[in-house]
């Protein structure tokens, strides 16, 4: 693959594209009676555009912030692309790659709302494009005020799932789709938060105040834990209520590679290249959880 090519992807972060695609898969497939194909696709372009969007903004304010500017080490999981860091990609790029994938993400929502002749999902558009760019955007930036987990879980939990399934069925709100997206929204602001903790004092240094400040990082595993098991105590609260087949239970093998994140949080949480391991290991789990999960409507 061409050196521009693959700087392209990186400054995508495209391996952090499944905690947005699948929970929108998820929440497509909860009703599978009368399956609207294009309304799926639209949805899932407009959802993976948006996705990307936000991924380009947050380098771009994390530079102009200084958050990334201090450690200038590409470690692919955390800190950031570092292509502005390495001067290979200007923050004049990701602000233009960041509206491109903005625009193609409004064009998708506007053909969705013409297919389901229905404006909410562009309503809804709107909000959450706005909001993930002030994630780490001023004015608000909120993930450098104990804010960005909350937003997180919002935009990878109930969005998505919420939002495939409105799609399929022009229903919203939901209790059923809302009580399924809560997995996803615990498992994914696991991610951030594991990610967070690596990155803890250069966001202290640059003010940018994470969930891992209230605890600091020698602790921070205690908050990961919590997050973990409140994502398999809401799969098995969705198994309870019939939401999810029992075969969702297989979800409880992945509690293996999901504690030994945290007990690599709680070793190493000094060390950087170690808790690599931890960040691979949060998105694995997200992603395999959110096949089993998948399997468990079907």
């Amino acid at each position: 693959m061409p050196k521009a090519a693959q700087n392209f992807f990186r400054a995508l972060r495209l391996p952090f594209i499944t905690a947005s695609i699948l929970p929108f898969v998820f929440g497509s497939l909860i009703e599978k009676t009368n399956f609207k194909l294009l309304g799926f696709l639209l949805g899932l372009f407009c959802v993976a555009a948006t996705h990307l969007s936000a991924n380009l903004i947050n380098d771009y304010a994390d530079s102009k912030s200084g958050a990334d500017c201090q450690d200038k080490k590409f470690y692919g999981f955390f800190g950031g692309s570092k292509l502005i860091q390495e001067k290979i990609l200007s923050e004049r790029f990701f602000l233009l790659a960041a509206i491109s994938f903005g625009i193609l993400a409004l064009l998708c929502a506007v053909l969705l709302a013409a297919a389901l002749r229905n404006l909410f999902p562009f309503g809804i558009f709107l909000a959450i494009i706005a909001l993930s760019w002030l994630y780490s955007h001023k004015p608000l930036q909120f993930s450098y005020h104990r804010l960005g987990e909350m937003a997180i879980f919002l935009f990878f939990g109930p969005a998505p799932v919420m939002g495939g399934y409105f799609i399929q069925t022009g229903i919203f709100p939901d209790l059923k789709s809302f009580l399924l997206s809560l997995p996803f929204g615990f498992l994914t602001t696991a991610i951030l938060f594991v990610n967070e903790v690596p990155d803890f004092q250069e966001d202290s240094n640059a003010k940018k105040f994470t969930w891992v400040s209230i605890v600091g990082a020698r602790r921070a595993f205690f908050i990961y834990a919590l997050l973990i098991l409140l994502a398999f105590g809401s799969i098995f609260l969705n198994i309870g209520l019939g939401n999810l087949k029992p075969a969702a239970v297989l979800s409880v093998i992945f509690l293996v590679p999901a504690f030994k994140a945290g007990v690599i949080l709680k070793r190493f949480s000094q060390e950087k290249m170690r808790l690599l391991e931890s960040s691979k290991l949060a998105i694995a789990v997200q992603a395999f959880i959110s096949l089993v999960l998948i399997f468990g409507v079907l």
